[in-house]
């Protein structure tokens, strides 16, 4: 058994998908998506924040090359990782929405805990 979700794509295509969710979530703060995304771009998003709460240079190239945003980056390191200094893990918090509309997929709300 896999440790990941394949969401249906090819690799390039969920990696890619999975690095956008990320960034627009690091960006915004919030976004909206279906479940199985958001448990998956949680992952991901958990491992920037800690990689940005260690704040030095080498940190800081791991997640440029996983972010898709130079200024998300630097908002990162600057607000977001400081934030969560006395914070262990934990940073993000899934809210179910109910079903989509068109398809009735599972939606899920994912935000940055305060």
């Amino acid at each position: 058994m896999a440790g990941y979700r394949k969401l249906g794509r090819p690799t390039a295509h969920r990696n890619l998908m999975l690095r956008n969710l990320v960034t627009s979530l690091l960006k915004e703060g919030r976004i909206e998506t279906t479940v199985t995304r958001a448990k998956e771009a949680r992952r991901l998003a958990e491992k920037m924040i800690t990689l940005a709460k260690r704040g030095d240079l080498h940190a800081r190239r791991q997640v440029l090359s996983f972010v898709t945003d130079k200024e998300v980056v630097k908002v990162l390191f600057e607000e977001i990782a400081p934030k969560y200094q006395e914070r262990n893990g934990g940073y993000t918090k899934i809210y179910k929405l109910g079903p989509r509309r068109g398809d009735a997929a599972p939606m899920a709300l994912i935000e940055l805990v305060k």
